[in-house]
């Protein structure tokens, strides 16, 4: 086990976790189209695909927050897997109208492109792997506005794969660990709903914290609720902590590995 800080303790570094039959990482694009084919003979037939976005946070995290968790939390899945591979994350995700704005977008840096658009994103990239050897193609959304297209996207490749090897995995245990189950351990841990939030409140800037501190701004976090939900925040980011953050992190691998594992073993 590696001692590493709190991002680093997540397994960041392919020493830390399942390696290809090259001995390389888990992340595809790191990885040469010799290395990917042999990892698929030797048996890494699992394929995930992390959903991220690019939308506003308020004042204290960075845009690309559900990019950089959905990367690292798909690379510490697969590592528990072992025989899975990462995607490059997608982070060109629907946010809302664009034109007047609606939703995140009515703030600066935020980006969103159709739902028709981002469907047809993932049934590409999903029959591109399938057509190299993937048989379970995963897709892993860290963002809850999107939850439903990801499932519609499944069942679509799933029709259209009937009989063959490759089926599509909609992993909807892995957003879900991130609301009841995480948000019980943070009522038993004192936090108020108040402070939990729906948006970059306590419980979404925690996991942050415990994934990737480095984008995450303790001093620019607003000072008081109201503050919060005018820079479009719902709840108080200054109760997370990494520790509690912890907690989510814990939740969203098990239950991802078991929901994988129980699909890969089931055939479905």
């Amino acid at each position: 086990m590696c001692p590493f800080p709190v991002r680093l303790a997540l397994c960041l570094a392919a020493a830390c976790f399942g390696h290809t039959s090259a001995g390389a990482g888990v992340l595809l694009e790191e990885l040469s189209s010799p290395d990917v084919r042999d990892a698929i003979r030797a048996g890494h037939t699992t394929i995930i695909i992390p959903v991220g976005g690019t939308e506003q946070n308020g004042p204290h995290m960075a845009l690309g927050k559900h990019n950089f968790r959905a990367t690292l939390l798909a690379e510490r899945i697969a590592g528990e897997l072992g025989d899975a591979l990462v995607a490059p994350v997608v982070a060109y995700v629907p946010e809302g109208r664009i034109d007047p704005p609606t939703a995140h977008m009515r703030y600066a840096g935020t980006i969103s492109i159709p739902d028709a658009a981002f469907k047809g994103l993932l049934e590409g990239a999903a029959r591109s792997f399938a057509q190299h050897g993937f048989t379970t193609i995963v897709l892993l959304g860290d963002h809850g506005g999107y939850q439903s297209q990801l499932k519609a996207v499944a069942d679509t490749l799933n029709r259209e794969w009937k009989g063959r090897k490759a089926r599509a995995l909609f992993l909807a245990d892995y957003y879900g660990a991130t609301q009841a189950p995480y948000i019980a351990a943070l009522r038993r841990h004192g936090l108020s709903e108040e402070q939990i939030g729906s948006h970059a409140g306590a419980a979404d800037t925690a996991l942050s914290l415990a994934v990737d501190p480095t984008h995450v701004w303790r001093e620019k976090m607003p000072a008081s609720v109201g503050a919060a939900r005018a820079s479009g925040v719902n709840g108080d980011a200054r109760a997370a902590s990494a520790a509690l953050g912890q907690l989510g992190v814990e939740l969203i691998v098990r239950q991802s590995v078991a929901a994988i594992r129980h699909a890969t073993a089931s055939g479905h």
